[in-house]
């Protein structure tokens, strides 16, 4: 507590005190369910006295802080109030501005029926590589009682009770605090950490629940192995996914507008944002690929499923010789401004070595059984998008341009092409980029240079080279190669991207408009 950490505070009801009085008797912290179903009706008001330096919510006057403890705060509902003022509001709690989100105790009791069996199974399912031990202990963690007694969860008809996974290691160790901050914000038990077991314990916990959501707080590798935990333990409806960027690209968060990177603001504000979003659909690619060679071997492929996009060549160089550092010096990349610094250290080398040049002489594309003709141009690099963004915010395709080869007075716009696959350059001007319309998009970069050029907004995009449903790359020379950001060094092979299925995402309320942007509007309409 403060800057000399006086001081020692309770993550779960923020009860402050100094070192020195840990030992004498202080008062026991919230219980996070009831002991029985005869408590589950209503919920009451549980107040903590003290560090409570705000307004009152009732008489909107400031808490003053004398000698002693003044003001009463609910670790639920977050209201503050005066001493006083406690006995003119009603003692029950219904969880206040987060009631939409937060499992009140009250709703979470003992139950005699053991899951455990259901557990296990699930875990021989999941593709995480932690212990099972791990698995357990996570699980009994949330999901019993001290005694190890099972929990029966109950939400409220209406409401959408948040599961919130968070990844510690994320955005230069950002994750832990974040952890502590939902742990407050939120019961406890909703909240799951990631270097615990993974994400199975916590869908097992809340998969009898009914209209659920999940908050990822990590980076796009993070969402990824969450979707891909849902995947495999089969739930019968799934859940929509927010997003709460911490890593360093963050592309997928900048698509669904959650922003590409958490800078520490208020997480009420967070949670009011996925309140009021909505459900959008989003692709998912099978990846395989298939070595010319099988006896010779390359770097492990980090994923069998695209989310946001796989590349070849000069992008994945960089990324590679970032991966590369950072494995053997972590201690220099725990920000997020650290690690950009090191992604423009790494893009200016190649620029000056160029280790893919003439990449179309190695490479061929084949799209929905059309192949490319990538004699005429000098690229280094081949990207497949999913989503419109890139290397932190990067938009390859670009912009595209409206159709004008209409009659004006007739304002009959010409229908969208039947075919699913588009390869000519003037028909591509017009294809426009969605991450639900089951399609991919191809594009050429032409170097490191370009791609500065791009990240920095000097040149619009890459050379769009096709739009299709369906990927056949083949290789002819080790190349390095990357998905979603993780990338490997692969010998010649033969690489299958076909599509896997969609998956809802939460898409955050658009961005306010700026007071000054709004003056100007009205300028230019008067």
């Amino acid at each position: 507590l403060g800057v000399r950490k006086q001081g020692l505070c309770c993550s779960f009801c923020k009860y402050t005190v100094h070192e020195r009085c840990v030992s004498k008797e202080i008062a026991s912290c919230i219980s996070t369910y009831v002991k029985s179903k005869r408590n589950t009706n209503i919920m009451q008001h549980v107040w903590v006295e003290g560090n409570s330096p705000a307004k009152c919510d009732r008489c909107h006057k400031s808490i003053k802080c004398y000698q002693g403890l003044t003001g009463l705060h609910c670790v639920w509902c977050q209201i503050t109030l005066h001493n006083k003022c406690v006995s003119h509001i009603k003692p029950e709690c219904d969880g206040g501005q987060l009631k939409d989100h937060i499992l009140l105790p009250a709703y979470i009791c003992p139950v005699v029926l053991d899951r455990q069996p259901n557990q296990k199974k699930a875990e021989n399912d999941s593709p995480t590589t932690t212990s099972s031990d791990d698995n357990n202990q996570a699980f009994k963690c949330n999901s019993t009682t001290v005694d190890g007694q099972g929990l029966q969860i109950t939400s409220v008809p209406g409401t959408h009770p948040l599961l919130v996974f968070v990844n510690p290691k994320s955005g230069g160790r950002q994750g832990e605090r974040v952890l502590r901050k939902f742990q407050y914000l939120l019961n406890p038990r909703q909240i799951y950490n990631l270097d615990r077991g993974g994400p199975v314990p916590g869908l097992n916990t809340f998969r009898d629940i009914p209209d659920f959501r999940i908050l990822a707080c990590g980076g796009d590798g993070t969402v990824g192995w969450i979707l891909d935990c849902i995947d495999k333990i089969n739930l019968t409806k799934h859940p929509p996914v927010a997003v709460l960027p911490l890593g360093t690209g963050n592309d997928l968060a900048r698509c669904l507008r959650w922003g590409g990177g958490y800078e520490g603001g208020n997480l009420l504000k967070v949670l009011k944002d996925i309140e009021n979003s909505i459900e959008v659909m989003l692709d998912r690619w099978s990846i395989e690929v298939i070595p010319n060679n099988k006896d010779e071997k390359g770097d492990p492929v980090p994923y069998s499923i695209v989310n946001n996009y796989f590349s070849i060549g000069v992008d994945a160089s960089i990324a590679h010789r970032f991966h590369v550092m950072r494995e053997k010096r972590p201690e220099k990349f725990n920000s997020r401004m650290k690690n950009k610094l090191w992604y423009f250290e790494f893009g200016t080398t190649e620029t000056f070595s160029a280790t893919c040049k003439k990449l179309n002489e190695f490479v061929e594309v084949e799209c929905d059984g059309i192949v490319l003709d990538l004699s005429n141009t000098s690229l280094e690099g081949i990207a497949i998008l999913n989503i419109p963004s890139m290397h932190g915010g990067s938009n390859l395709w670009g912009e595209t341009k409206k159709r004008r080869n209409y009659n004006r007075m007739s304002k009959k716009v010409p229908e969208k092409l039947s075919s699913t696959t588009v390869t000519d350059v003037k028909e591509l001007k017009f294809c426009v980029q969605d991450f639900s319309d089951l399609l991919l998009e191809v594009v050429g970069l032409e170097g490191a240079m370009e791609m500065g050029q791009i990240y920095t907004g000097l040149k619009s995009a890459g050379k769009r080279l096709a739009q299709c449903s369906c990927v056949t790359i083949r290789t002819t020379k080790l190349l390095p190669m990357q998905i979603d950001g993780e990338p490997w060094m692969q010998p010649p092979c033969t690489i299958k991207i076909t599509h896997r299925n969609q998956v809802p995402m939460l898409l955050g309320p658009p961005a306010k408009a700026s007071l000054l942007f709004w003056k100007r509007r009205n300028c230019s309409r008067d």
